[in-house]
């Protein structure tokens, strides 16, 4: 806004006069409401963005597909809790699962679904792991040992204002 406040000043000076200032007043007037106006518009924005919870993901199944020893190819069906009041069109999923800090695994979902509001669905997840390195890395640490795993990835819906549920799941669990 000041760039602008600067051009139209040089311009009432070239014009000159007490009608020139008065002109510049009237332009600066304009330019401060509709200013004004424009972040009124953009606060107003915010409120019709939905705020939605990430849903809930847990393991129902795992199937290995094929694989070698460095990498293998598995479909994860997979329960989603939807705590939100409102259906979730989902498009896609896609996610990242660490273990001790390393990548395990990563993937993305097989086909679009509907999540029901306040409900729950089931879907399938592929899935790429590398679980000869993640194995090494955890017998290394023993058994009896706490191990942390971190999922985060986004969901992605087909329709709405927001387009996107990020989610970031922490945790832990015990090797026996």
């Amino acid at each position: 806004m000041m760039c602008l406040f600067v051009t139209i000043r040089r311009d009432a000076m070239v014009r000159g006069g007490g009608a020139s200032v008065r002109a510049l007043r009237t332009q600066v007037a304009i330019v401060s409401s509709l200013a004004l106006s424009l972040l009124g518009l953009l606060a107003g924005c915010s409120l019709f963005v939905p705020k939605l919870v990430a849903p809930q993901l847990s393991v129902v199944g795992i199937e290995w597909q094929k694989g070698a020893l460095w990498q293998q190819k598995f479909r994860v069906r997979m329960h989603v809790d939807n705590p939100n009041d409102r259906t979730l069109p989902i498009k896609g999923i896609t996610y990242t699962l660490e273990i001790n800090g390393q990548e395990f695994a990563h993937g993305e979902s097989a086909a679009s679904f509907v999540v029901p509001a306040l409900g729950e669905a089931e879907f399938d997840m592929n899935m790429t792991a590398n679980m000869a390195g993640t194995i090494i890395s955890l017998l290394s640490h023993g058994t009896d040992a706490n191990v942390e795993y971190h999922l985060a990835g986004k969901i992605s819906l087909s329709e709405g204002l927001l387009r996107s549920v990020p989610f970031d799941q922490h945790g832990t669990f015990k090797l026996q």
